[in-house]
C-alpha cells in the first residue's frame, strides 16, 4: 500500500494530464499525445510506459455498442447469501468471476452481500441469467433485481485531481 500512496504522490502535473487525455482516447499517438500534454514524443512515451509499469494504467480497452452485440439489456441485481463464512464467499466469488454477462460484481455493505451489474440481449435471458445461473450460484439465499430503463451515464474515466486540490 505504502507504494502506491508514494506512486500517486510523485505524479506531477504533466504525468495527470498524460492520464486525461489517455481517458479519452487510449488510442492517440504518442506525438499527438505529446503534443497536448507540452512535451516531446520521447519523453512522453516513456512517461506512459513507466505508468504502465507503475501500474496506473492497467490497461486499455475498445468500449462497444452494446445496442448492437444483443447486450441491450442492463440489470443490476443485489444477492444475499445464506452465510458470512469466508468459504461461502470464496466460492461465490469463484463461480461468478466466470459469469461471462456478469460485467461487475462488488462485494457492499448494507442489506445484501453483492451488487451484480449484468449486460444481456432481452427479458428472457434475463429470466435465463436469474434462474438457471444466479440463484444457482453457491450460498445464495435471494436476489433483488433492478432492470434499467434508460442509462443516463456510464463512464470508466476516474476523475484526476491535481495534488494541490
Amino acid at each position: 500500500m505504502r507504494n502506491l500512496k508514494e506512486t500517486v504522490r510523485k505524479l506531477d502535473r504533466i504525468d495527470r494530464n498524460i492520464l486525461r487525455e489517455l481517458q479519452r482516447d487510449g488510442r492517440i499517438s504518442y506525438v499527438d499525445l505529446a503534443a497536448k500534454v507540452g512535451l516531446s514524443t520521447t519523453p512522453c512515451m516513456e512517461r506512459v510506459k513507466r505508468l504502465e509499469r507503475a501500474g496506473v494504467i492497467e490497461g486499455y480497452a475498445a468500449k462497444l455498442n452494446p445496442q448492437l452485440l444483443e447486450a441491450g439489456l442492463l440489470v443490476f441485481v443485489e444477492i444475499s447469501l445464506y452465510s458470512k463464512s469466508a468459504d461461502i464467499f470464496d466460492e461465490f466469488r469463484h463461480a461468478v468471476i466466470g459469469l461471462p454477462h456478469v460485467l461487475e460484481c462488488h462485494l457492499v455493505s448494507g442489506d445484501f452481500d453483492y451488487l451484480v451489474k449484468a449486460r444481456i440481449s432481452e427479458m428472457a435471458s434475463y429470466r435465463e441469467l436469474l434462474g438457471d445461473i444466479l440463484l444457482k450460484l453457491p450460498g445464495v439465499r435471494e436476489s433483488k433485481s433492478y432492470i434499467v430503463m434508460e442509462e443516463l451515464k456510464e463512464t470508466l474515466a476516474i476523475p484526476i485531481q491535481d495534488p494541490r486540490r
